[in-house]
């Protein structure tokens, strides 16, 4: 390769990560336009949450996923939903769970956490405990008695 070839190089990448990032910048754009379209409950707390973790299994199940739904909370707002994709997007790390952090985290543009509360329709498994672990959640509430599953530990079981 001559030394002029290898300097066109660059400008080609710089193009091409150009061409590229820009439906991620738009797909970065949507995702920020959708967080004001969550419906936070009419009254904050466990009942209200509860129930929009409910609605996000209803959408798995309207979807032919698996019956899990779970939300991410912040100072009495959701911030993140995830009904279960395990189906839906051939992934088996797609539970509720993991989808609801992945979306709180991208919504709140950290991986951090910390200071949420995570609300799902039933008892975590233990990659979603350890991924509600590792994210920082300060309390998870599971299921339809609405159990207080504490700070979320690695190896529980």
């Amino acid at each position: 390769m001559s030394k002029s070839s290898s300097q066109k190089l660059p400008n080609r990448w710089i193009v091409l990560s150009a061409l590229a990032a820009t439906p991620l910048l738009a797909a970065a754009k949507a995702v920020s336009a959708q967080s004001s379209l969550f419906a936070q409950p009419e009254r904050a707390g466990g009942d209200g949450f509860m129930k929009v973790a409910a609605d996000m299994l209803s959408q798995a199940l309207d979807a032919g996923d698996q019956p899990f739904g779970a939300i991410v909370v912040k100072n009495g707002k959701i911030v993140g939903w995830g009904p279960s994709r395990v189906v839906s997007d051939t992934d088996p790390t797609a539970h509720a769970e993991m989808v609801a952090l992945r979306d709180a985290a991208k919504r709140l543009g950290t991986r951090d956490l910390s200071g949420c509360t995570m609300y799902f329709t039933s008892h975590p498994c233990p990659m979603c405990e350890a991924g509600a672990y590792w994210a920082g959640i300060d309390r998870f509430i599971h299921g339809t008695t609405r159990a207080d599953g504490g700070e979320p530990r690695l190896r529980r079981y």
